[in-house]
């Protein structure tokens, strides 16, 4: 399988951490957030990755080219940010249409991928997008997710003061070539995934809950927690 991780992000929220160094090479337990992924995601099968670059894009570099995963990697520059769907349109080819991963890369994530990558091809008929889920504990702040009862999203609700669950949309997808194709006849150079694509989903959308471990680490608060939470599972 392969993966699109988006690494390109300013992360304004996390500064002054992100004024030297790019969201997805903050260090997590010594460890740059973007060699988590791709060391938890070459061990569950997916065996290349595109990696789109803007801020900072020369530190990303060297830690690619240091990487051990390196030969697995294709980086791809922005001048502009074009957004997920923008990103994924404009690498179409890099996909050789079949289904592939979709990575929010300023997320710290553990589960079982491999249980994820076999969920999506066991996923409900009709289903198009697997989605990661994970309980927050935060809801107000997170979008949750409402699921029918063989766990596909019914409705989003992003950021509301009363939200009707826990259960928060991980920004993981799995995704089948449809969607790629969907997103080619929007005819638009910016294309947002959240709004422009997963609403013409809903009901296509099936989930797959990690129950390991799950954190945005977008503000300094939630990365220190991240910092220390990590450590009770390495």
């Amino acid at each position: 399988m392969r993966a699109l991780l988006l690494a390109a992000g300013l992360g304004t929220r996390l500064r002054p951490i992100t004024d030297t160094v790019p969201k997805c090479l903050v260090p997590i337990d010594g460890k740059p957030l973007l060699g988590y992924w791709l060391e938890n995601l070459s061990k569950a099968g997916v065996n290349e990755f595109l990696i789109n670059t803007s801020y900072l894009s020369e530190q990303v570099e060297v830690f690619i080219k240091e990487n051990p995963h390196a030969k697995k990697v294709t980086l791809v520059y922005e001048e502009e940010l074009l957004n997920t769907g923008g990103t994924l349109l404009a690498n179409r080819d890099f996909f050789k249409e079949e289904p592939f991963m979709l990575v929010h890369a300023d997320n710290l994530s553990f589960c079982d991928f491999k249980a994820f990558i076999a969920a999506h091809v066991n996923r409900p008929s009709g289903c198009e997008i697997t989605m990661m889920s994970f309980k927050t504990d935060n809801p107000s702040a997170c979008g949750i997710v409402e699921l029918d009862e063989v766990g596909v999203v019914q409705k989003f609700h992003e950021k509301v003061e009363n939200p009707p669950s826990n259960l928060a949309n991980g920004a993981v997808y799995i995704c089948e070539p449809n969607v790629l194709k969907f997103i080619e006849s929007l005819g638009k150079k910016e294309v947002d995934f959240s709004l422009d694509v997963l609403p013409h989903f809903m009901g296509k959308i099936s989930t797959f809950l990690n129950e390991v471990y799950h954190r945005d680490i977008g503000t300094p608060q939630s990365y220190a927690l991240a910092q220390l939470e990590c450590r009770t599972l390495l």
